[in-house]
C-alpha cells in the first residue's frame, strides 16, 4: 500500500519546484506563485466549457497512458484540479493552462464535470506554467521542449540561464535543446515521431547533409555513438560472420537499449555527454564536458546546490 503522506510529501516537492522555477523567470518573489501548487478550493464546471489552451507546448499525447488515466479517472475521479483562467472573450469559458491530459482523459471518461482552480494570468505567466508544468513532468517531446524556450526567449525575452534556472537544468542543456530547432523539417518529424533520439539529432547538426545521413542512421538501425562516430568518418564496422571479432582485438559489444537509453537521460538531465560502461556487476560512468565552465556547471549540481 502507498503511504498518502509520503506521497502527498513528494507532490509537494515537485510543487515547490514549480513555484522555485516560476520565480526564476518572474524575477519575484516565489510566495505569489507557491500558492498555484498548494491545495486549494476548487470549483466544478461543465467540461464543454474548457477549452485547449494557446501556449500548450504538448501536441502528441501518448494513447496508452492516456487510456490509462481514463481507467484511473473512471474509477477515482479527477484528484488534482485543472488549472484556467477565464477566457477574455467568453466569461463563461475557461482557458486550459496545466492538466490538458487530465481534460481528454475526463472527456474519454464521460466526466460531464472537472474541478478547476482560476487563475487571473497574463499570456506570459500561462506559457510559462504550461512550459513548466510539462518539462518537469518530462511529458514534452524534445522538439516541444525546445520550441518552448524559443517561445520564452523570443516572445518574453528570456535568457538561457533563466531558463535552466527555471525548469531545473544546465544551460548547456537548454542551449542544445534550442539547437534542434536549426535541423531540417525531414530529420525534426524522425525525431517527433521517435526514429531519432535528441542525442541523434544533436550528432546530425554539424553535417552537410543532414536528411540523408539521418535516413542512413534510421536505416541501419546507429545507436547514438554510432551516429557520432559516423559524423567523425569513423564508419561503424558491420559485423562479420556470426559477430566475432577479426585482428587481434576484441570488436567493442553493442550496448543494449536500455543501456542507451539511460545514457541520454543522464545526459540530457545534466546538459554534457555521457557513456555507461558495464563490466558485470561494476562498471564506470564518464562525462565528457568541453569548457570548464561545463565542468564547473556539472559540479554544481551534483553537488546538490540550489
Amino acid at each position: 500500500m502507498i503511504d498518502d503522506t509520503k506521497r502527498a510529501d513528494s507532490g509537494g516537492a515537485r510543487r515547490a519546484s514549480l513555484g522555485r522555477g516560476l520565480s526564476a523567470l518572474f524575477g519575484e518573489s516565489t510566495e505569489d506563485y507557491s500558492a498555484l501548487d498548494k491545495v486549494r478550493q476548487s470549483k466544478q464546471v461543465p467540461i464543454e466549457f474548457v477549452h485547449p489552451g494557446k501556449y500548450q507546448p504538448r501536441h502528441r499525447f501518448d494513447e496508452e497512458a492516456l487510456q490509462g488515466l481514463v481507467e484511473s479517472i473512471r474509477d477515482k475521479g479527477i484528484l488534482q484540479p485543472l488549472l484556467v483562467r477565464r477566457d477574455a472573450e467568453d466569461s463563461n469559458s475557461y482557458e486550459l493552462i496545466a492538466g490538458e491530459r487530465r481534460w481528454r482523459a475526463a472527456q474519454i471518461a464521460g466526466l460531464h464535470e472537472v474541478p478547476v482552480v482560476i487563475r487571473d494570468l497574463s499570456d506570459r505567466e500561462a506559457l510559462e506554467i504550461a512550459l513548466i508544468e510539462n518539462i518537469q513532468r518530462q511529458d514534452l517531446t524534445p522538439l516541444e521542449e525546445a520550441e518552448g524556450y524559443r517561445r520564452l526567449m523570443e516572445e518574453f525575452e528570456h535568457t538561457q540561464e533563466d531558463l535552466a534556472r527555471a525548469v531545473g537544468k544546465s544551460r548547456s542543456h537548454v542551449a542544445n535543446m534550442m539547437r534542434l530547432l536549426a535541423l531540417p523539417d525531414p530529420v525534426k518529424t524522425m525525431v517527433q515521431d521517435g526514429a531519432l533520439t535528441a542525442g541523434h539529432a544533436r550528432a546530425l547538426l554539424t553535417a552537410p547533409d543532414p536528411v540523408s545521413v539521418a535516413r542512413e542512421v534510421v536505416t541501419r538501425g546507429l545507436n547514438v555513438r554510432q551516429t557520432e562516430d559516423l559524423m567523425r568518418g569513423d564508419a561503424p564496422k558491420a559485423k562479420k560472420g556470426n559477430g566475432a571479432a577479426g585482428g587481434s582485438g576484441a570488436a567493442p559489444s553493442v550496448k543494449d537499449v536500455d543501456l542507451i537509453n539511460l545514457e541520454e537521460e543522464i545526459s540530457a538531465r545534466i546538459g554534457l555527454k555521457v557513456a555507461i560502461n558495464p563490466q558485470g556487476q561494476r562498471g564506470t560512468i564518464t562525462i565528457h564536458y568541453q569548457t570548464l565552465d561545463q565542468l564547473d556547471d556539472v559540479l554544481h549540481r551534483l553537488g546538490g546546490e540550489d
